[in-house]
């Protein structure tokens, strides 16, 4: 079976922190989780079956090796030669788009969230496993559902297999220096936090660059806390409001305390940053603490380090969403049953709770059973991630989950809203209109 690999350079991909991830993926075995006695789909495989797979490059070592390795024992028991692909973060959404509206390529695209609804289409239904998965695994978190079923219907066109949340990351001791005891929930506590850290040189930091997780994470965040929209329910384009224009404000003033660079911050810049002391305040996954923590030259960060939801502001519960990897099966495949049964059986509890507890919980369950989950007790500071594929914000939100709302995250419409304000090319006003008439090219 072979892999390529196409990735940019991984930070997060040191000897100890595989060490480690494998270390406690050979205790995960799957026994302790949950389940149902649940007929399995039937799944022929096709006579002479083969797959080809492409998915996001590794953020955590444990992460491509134990995939490589689930994907190995699917060969090996089902007789079907895997080929994996794993493509850079930025570079998947542009080889997704060339493998569905061509027809070719890849059987099986492990995607972002949106993916399968961008390319509708293009893609199987996938209900008879999804709905096997969920009820053997004590159902389908909240984004789970979210992001496999088709908008308005009970139809799976994804199967999710994992979330990473994006929560507050800090040095507590740089907090405490600024003379703040804790992370505050209110947008005026969090300038007055961000101002402070700026004043001991030890600052704050969020992505402004084309980021697929951290910038639209850091954008979503800013618009849904002060209670904007991308849009309403039945998807009528609400960007262009009093909400959006408060956001962006703030954004205006937040903008001068964070570390110089964050306008070409791709997805690995402030993992760098932190790591290397120069940032003390941002939002990011597990993977972070856990580099930070299995490395003894910055074993002292990590002992330092705490997570905290994002600032809630006025929405009603934590502003967050999680970048999703979500498995979908291209129509053009010649080998249906076999694709099928290949991501059913990477979600089964004998090679998922491996791959969840390798992965060091980076890529947080979306089916219930999985909270059982011996990874989540391992450590008290990655507890805030368990639940991250039960946040109740997604793409788009608030309205369904289309071609529209995937097409605008891809195009960082948001993100270059709120980095034209805080770079001072153009106004609130200016830029929430622009981003409007963006917005509206899709929505129609």
């Amino acid at each position: 079976m072979a892999f390529i690999i196409k990735r940019r350079e991984a930070l997060l991909g040191g000897a100890s922190v595989l060490a480690m991830g494998l270390a406690m993926a050979r205790q995960a075995t799957g026994q302790d989780i949950p389940k149902g006695d649940v007929k399995a789909p039937n799944l022929p495989i096709e006579k002479g079956a083969t797959l080809r797979l492409i998915r996001p490059a590794k953020f955590v070592e444990p992460d491509e090796v134990i995939f490589r390795a689930n994907s190995a024992k699917f060969a090996k028991e089902f007789g079907v030669e895997v080929k994996v692909d794993l493509v850079g973060w930025e570079d998947i959404t542009q080889q997704t788009a060339v493998s569905a509206n061509t027809g070719a390529g890849p059987d099986v695209i492990i995607g972002w969230a949106e993916s399968p609804h961008i390319y509708a289409d293009k893609v199987l239904e996938l209900s008879d496993i999804a709905e096997y998965l969920g009820k053997k695994y004590g159902g389908w978190s909240f984004l789970g559902e979210k992001y496999g079923k088709k908008a308005k219907t009970n139809n799976w066109i994804g199967l999710p297999m994992g979330g990473s949340g994006g929560p507050l990351v800090y040095r507590v001791s740089a907090l405490k220096e600024a003379g703040h005891d804790k992370v505050p929930t209110d947008h005026a506590g969090l300038l007055k936090l961000c101002q402070d850290l700026k004043k001991i040189n030890k600052p704050a930091g969020f992505a402004l660059g084309n980021a697929v997780g951290d910038a639209n994470g850091f954008a979503n965040w800013m618009l849904w806390s002060h209670g904007a929209t991308l849009v309403d329910e039945e998807g009528k384009v609400t960007l262009n409001s009093k909400e959006t224009i408060n956001a962006l404000k703030f954004v205006k003033e937040l903008y001068p305390t964070f570390i110089p660079g964050t306008m070409s911050w791709n997805d690995i810049s402030n993992n760098r940053a932190y790591a290397s002391k120069e940032l003390f305040f941002t939002a990011n996954g597990v993977s972070l603490y856990f580099a930070l923590k299995n490395d003894p030259a910055t074993k002292e960060v990590a002992d330092d380090t705490m997570h905290a939801n994002l600032v809630q502001g006025v929405a009603t519960s934590a502003p967050m969403s999680a970048t999703v990897l979500n498995g979908m099966v291209l129509k053009h495949t010649k080998y249906p049953n076999a694709a099928k049964a290949y991501l059913t059986y990477m979600m089964e509890a004998e090679q998922y709770d491996p791959w969840l507890t390798g992965c060091l919980g980076y890529w947080a369950h979306p089916l219930k059973a999985y909270a059982k989950s011996k990874v989540w007790a391992s450590d008290p500071k990655i507890a805030i991630f368990r639940d991250t594929m039960d946040n109740k914000y997604w793409t788009g939100y608030k309205g369904p989950i289309t071609q529209a709302a995937g097409t605008v995250q891809a195009e960082y419409i948001m993100v270059q809203m709120f980095a034209s304000v805080a770079s001072g090319a153009a106004t609130p006003e200016d830029a929430a209109k622009e981003a409007e008439r963006r917005t509206k090219r899709y929505y129609r």
